[in-house]
């Protein structure tokens, strides 16, 4: 029987995208034993998931090395028969070279690229999607068609935000971890400001990001705002997006939460662009950008914390009427 492990211990949206892979490996291989490996936190998108024998979590909170030695254990322990790296950094490529695994699969940026069986190319900016550059990394498993991402929210999941689904409703995930990935506040309470009366509008985020909502909240005019940043799980919020009639998001983890539930998604591109291949996948999904592109854009694949040229044109100038729907 095949042994199979899925890594990628980069950030939320990584991890959701990565979830694509799942699909396809157990659609090819449906009595095969088939686990991940995530950073601590991104284990509650995968509780439940019916394709996964175990779900790995790197906590790198209790020492980078330790975190990474205990890894490598788990991992020879569990004897794999494929490692499927979807990570491109170091720390990953050492667990994929101590493994044990009889076939190593990962991206030829990783460093200890030189020890896979299968060394896949990683291009970004050639049309390709990221989901697109995984799924390469299986093709030798599996077969080239396209797979999307797919996550599972439970029941009970379900059940806790069916009170907030009373009525038409839109969300809005203000926030990302980089200043220039992140539309303004001005031009979210702008929006708001003058979104259809009947459209309740639910701000989301992590708890991190709620003070955000709660300025969006308190300078809009739009009395039907309601901050639930912090108050939903990562799938409690997935199964909120699935039944709305919009969800608007920038460039980041919300986009690709959307993605997976096939619910429809506006995605804002401030400093990045769409031909890095991090778009939305849903069936309904739009993409607002600058109608004119400042020669600076895009100033780096991941954002910064701040405009290098001070001035933030590619998010100002975007036309807040662009963002609304018929």
């Amino acid at each position: 029987m095949k042994r199979l492990l899925v890594i990628q211990t980069a950030f939320i949206g990584d991890a959701i995208l990565a979830s694509s892979i799942l699909e396809k490996l157990h659609e090819h291989y449906p009595d095969a034993s088939i686990d991940i490996l995530v950073r601590k936190g991104n284990e509650t998108l995968f509780v439940n998931h019916p394709f996964l024998n175990n779900i790995l979590v790197r906590d790198k909170t209790a020492g980078k090395i330790k975190s990474l030695f205990r890894a490598i254990s788990w991992v020879r322990r569990n004897k794999y028969t494929h490692i499927i790296n979807c990570h491109r950094f170091l720390s990953s490529g050492m667990i994929t070279l101590f493994s044990g695994a009889d076939e190593k699969t990962g991206f030829d940026k990783n460093p200890l690229s030189f020890c896979y069986d299968h060394k896949i190319k990683h291009e970004i900016g050639n049309g390709k999607h990221e989901v697109e550059r995984n799924h390469e990394l299986i093709r030798h498993l599996t077969d080239d068609t396209f797979s999307k991402p797919r996550l599972y929210p439970s029941g009970k999941d379900y059940e806790l935000v069916e009170k907030y689904k009373t009525g038409s409703y839109i969300t809005i995930a203000p926030a990302s971890v980089w200043f220039t990935k992140q539309f303004p506040q001005d031009k979210w309470i702008s929006f708001t400001n003058n979104l259809d009366s009947k459209y309740k509008c639910y701000l989301i985020g992590s708890a991190g990001d709620s003070p955000l909502c709660e300025q969006i909240v308190r300078l809009s005019s739009n009395s039907d705002l309601v901050n639930l940043a912090g108050k939903l799980t990562l799938l409690q919020t997935a199964a909120l997006m699935k039944d709305a009639r919009m969800n608007y998001v920038n460039d980041s983890a919300p986009m690709h939460l959307a993605s997976a539930m096939n619910a429809p998604v506006t995605s804002v591109f401030c400093s990045t662009v769409p031909e890095f291949g991090f778009t939305p996948l849903s069936d309904n999904s739009r993409i607002v950008q600058v109608s004119q592109n400042p020669e600076c854009r895009p100033c780096g694949l991941h954002g910064h914390k701040e405009c290098p040229e001070k001035h933030f044109r590619c998010a100002k100038d975007i036309n807040v009427c662009d963002l609304y729907f018929e």
